[in-house]
């Protein structure tokens, strides 16, 4: 889960009181590792929703602290507002965005559950996926009877906490924390003024669809309830508006899974239903900020509808969804701002991959240990990668194989995760090489202090061990494409091939030579004779790889 990121969102039961909130919000800043994206305080409501992400871990942490400040400044006892609330901390829902799954997060929306419980004395409520009991899913089930109601259900043996004692905590009341997937607020523009219209296209999309009708009468079921003609997009909500600031009729829907129902696969399908009522979509709006994935796969999807390569880079896959679905038909839409992984990239440090060619040379020609060869191994195999899916892009796209499309869009896609996969690992090869720098500047006061110390640069080199192993195992998955691309890609690019065999093969040299010079200094004999039989076979592999692809690549050339 390095690069996993996750999102929350606490929703605290004070919207009034600035200083209050900005302690808050100090105590998820305080943690290294987590990124404070939005405050969103509301008077009326007496409640601040705030949104932060970043690791995992970061996350976690971040969570518990800000619970544990509030807990601290917000007396329930005193609290009025107009918003549902049990609690000083009312819910923390955490999300999966990126490199983690739900699973996971769920076991994250537990853990958090149990210290907030064990070392706060708040009682915890589990609610959607981190749902331990039945009936403690809706939110809203759990929060009936609000702050007013919670010691009468404390005293309910059916309302038992999930963790902590059925002892009701007067100041800071109960908490629900849960895992749930992220929503979406996604609006697409329609070419009408009319709201009925684009009702019209809302109940033809949302899950819950329509009443059915008939001769204007509402059908009741068996169980005596409306019938309800269900939507064709599950997992949506959706109502048709008007606004006023651009003259237009919007279908604002919320998309509760892009899992099942993504970006792309809504906006189509209201394009559909709105042509068949005599209607056009212009384009769409997105209302905060959303995961990558959302409109990296909105790109893959418009191109494969070109029968066009996907494997492009994630700029291009960006661009693509953008103006495909007309992101920009009402403002600027800036990728920049809008996107999670972004901005957080933005909060954070900058990375070597994100220098000019010119500024990462520099930076790799100057007197610091790092960058060094690590870093230039791993971007040598990047290079290899990227030429490998340059071939089978020109594959894709050229002239009298227009039949052979998807089989080369596949390959590119696959060059793609490895050069991404390579780049980062340009990072985090130096960042291994600190680790042990770090460690190795840890004082050494007395034979305790010695032994952390040692402990410490030992696990240190074990990780800049395994950094370049990581190097030499991915750019050996490389050579499948650049064979492939040499034996049945474009014969005007099988150079192109040839030069990325002897980039891979740079790569993994440099990766072997990494762990070779780093596995002098690790004291486990079993440890060192595994990494270095493991490096040498791969070294193996990659030598044998590349002479067989430039033999290939040099009869090509040959032929008259």
């Amino acid at each position: 889960m390095d690069n996993a990121i996750i999102e929350c969102v606490p929703n605290f039961s004070e919207g009034k009181n600035t200083g209050i909130i900005n302690q808050i919000t100090a105590a998820i800043t305080a943690v290294d590792g987590a990124a404070l994206l939005d405050v969103d305080p509301g008077k009326a409501t007496n409640r601040t929703v705030v949104t932060f992400v970043g690791h995992p871990e970061a996350v976690l942490e971040a969570a518990f602290q800000s619970i544990r400040k509030a807990a601290e400044l917000i007396d329930m006892r005193k609290h009025t507002g107009e918003h549902p609330r049990m609690g000083a901390t009312d819910v923390c829902p955490l999300i999966p965005i990126s490199g983690i799954s739900m699973e996971e997060t769920i076991v994250l929306a537990r853990r958090l559950g149990k210290r907030v419980a064990d070392e706060l004395n708040i009682p915890v409520y589990l609610y959607e996926n981190a749902a331990i009991q039945v009936g403690r899913k809706n939110l809203s089930d759990i929060r009936s009877g609000e702050y007013e109601g919670l010691a009468a259900r404390l005293a309910d043996p059916q309302w038992k906490p999930d963790f902590g004692k059925a002892l009701f905590n007067e100041r800071s009341g109960a908490t629900v924390i849960g895992a749930r997937d992220f929503l979406v607020a996604y609006n697409v523009n329609l070419n009408t003024r009319s709201v009925k219209k684009a009702n019209a296209v809302a109940f033809d999309l949302r899950e819950n669809g329509r009443l059915k009708k008939i001769k204007g009468k509402t059908v009741i079921g068996p169980d005596g309830l409306p019938v309800r003609i269900p939507g064709n997009l599950r997992f949506v909500r959706a109502i048709g508006w008007y606004i006023e600031e651009y003259g237009i009729a919007q279908v604002s829907m919320n998309l509760t899974n892009i899992g099942v129902t993504p970006l792309h696969i809504a906006f189509q399908e209201a394009s559909k239903k709105a042509a068949e009522r005599g209607m056009r979509v212009t384009g769409s709006e997105l209302v905060g900020m959303i995961p990558l994935k959302c409109l990296t796969d909105a790109g893959k999807y418009f191109l494969h509808a070109q029968q066009r390569s996907a494997g492009v880079s994630e700029a291009e896959l960006v661009r693509t969804a953008i103006r495909s679905l007309g992101l920009e038909d009402l403002t600027a839409f800036d990728p920049q701002k809008k996107v999670i992984e972004y901005v957080l990239m933005q909060k954070n440090n900058k990375t070597l991959c994100h220098l000019s060619l010119q500024q990462f040379s520099d930076e790799l020609a100057s007197e610091s240990y790092a960058p060094g060869g690590g870093s230039a191994s791993a971007f040598l195999g990047a290079l290899g990668a990227s030429l490998a899916t340059m071939v089978a892009n020109l594959s894709a796209s050229k002239t009298g194989w227009e039949d052979r499309w998807v089989e080369f869009s596949e390959w590119a896609e696959k060059g793609q995760l490895l050069k991404d996969g390579l780049l980062r690992m340009v990072d985090e090869d130096t960042q291994a090489f600190d680790s042990i720098i770090k460690a190795r500047g840890l004082p050494r006061v007395s034979e305790m202090d010695q032994t952390v110390r040692e402990e410490a640069i030992q696990e240190a080199l074990k990780l800049a061990i395994l950094v370049p192993l990581s190097i030499m195992r991915r750019s050996i998955e490389i050579f499948d494409l650049i064979r492939q691309m040499a034996i049945i890609g474009n014969p005007n690019s099988v150079s192109d091939a040839g030069v990325a065999a002897l980039c891979a093969r740079s790569a993994v040299y440099g990766g072997f030579l990494n762990v070779q010079i780093n596995v002098r200094g690790l004291k486990e004999k079993e440890k060192v004779e595994s990494f270095m039989q493991e490096a040498k076979s791969l070294l193996e592999t990659a030598l044998a790889n590349e002479q067989e692809i430039l033999r290939i690549v040099n009869e090509s050339i040959s032929k008259p």
